[in-house]
């Protein structure tokens, strides 16, 4: 199991210092697991294994490591949505094949502060391309041909408002009319960010 955590750790990116504050433990705990001078208790088992993305038999080696399909990373989400420009791929990310099972995924950068601190510039969020979201949700919105936007999407009687987490920004209101006119439209919804530190 040692080398399994340790090699899932490095996957990840994740330092020993940053494994230990996601597990709330210290980080001298992460060193003697990769050691093998202790083995994690089943609770932080169940811990480590949501933080490292691999069930509990991968870190009990009882099986191998989930199968990860590559999604496409299109571009800047302030720059528009290239969801058709296939030249614009920037990189691409992984997600497990069960998350892929659930629909069709892309990825887009994150430009801007205008959702700040949720996320930062840079970012990627990864995104289900569905044509409509819940209100609540965090989704990426399509306004006229060009410009596309990740906001919080809430709907109301008669107008659908675009609400940033900066509050420097002030929402984007749409009335049913403009909502057909320009035309306004979801484009997916926000299942995942991936920060590289």
């Amino acid at each position: 199991m040692m080398n399994i955590i340790k090699k899932l750790r490095q996957e990840n990116g994740y330092s020993q210092r940053m494994l230990a504050q996601l597990c709330n433990v210290h980080q001298t705990a992460v060193s003697q697991w990769e050691t093998g001078r202790t083995v994690p208790e089943s609770e932080m088992l169940v811990t480590l294994s949501q933080v490292l993305g691999v069930s509990v038999d991968v870190l009990l080696g009882n099986e191998k490591k989930e199968a990860k399909i590559l999604i496409p990373v299109l571009g800047y989400v302030r720059a528009g949505l290239p969801a058709q420009a296939v030249e614009n791929v920037l990189c691409f990310e992984e997600i497990s094949t069960e998350l892929a099972c659930r629909g069709d995924y892309f990825g887009l950068k994150i430009s801007g502060d205008s959702m700040f601190p949720m996320f930062h510039p840079d970012d990627t969020v990864i995104v289900r391309r569905q044509p409509d979201a819940e209100s609540g949700d965090i989704a990426v919105v399509q306004i006229g041909n060009d410009d596309a936007v990740v906001k919080k999407l809430i709907k109301k009687d008669t107008s659908i408002v675009l609400v940033s987490e900066n509050s420097n920004y002030e929402p984007m209101i749409f009335t049913q009319e403009e909502v057909s006119r320009l035309p306004v439209t979801v484009v997916g919804k926000v299942v995942e960010l991936r920060r590289k530190f």
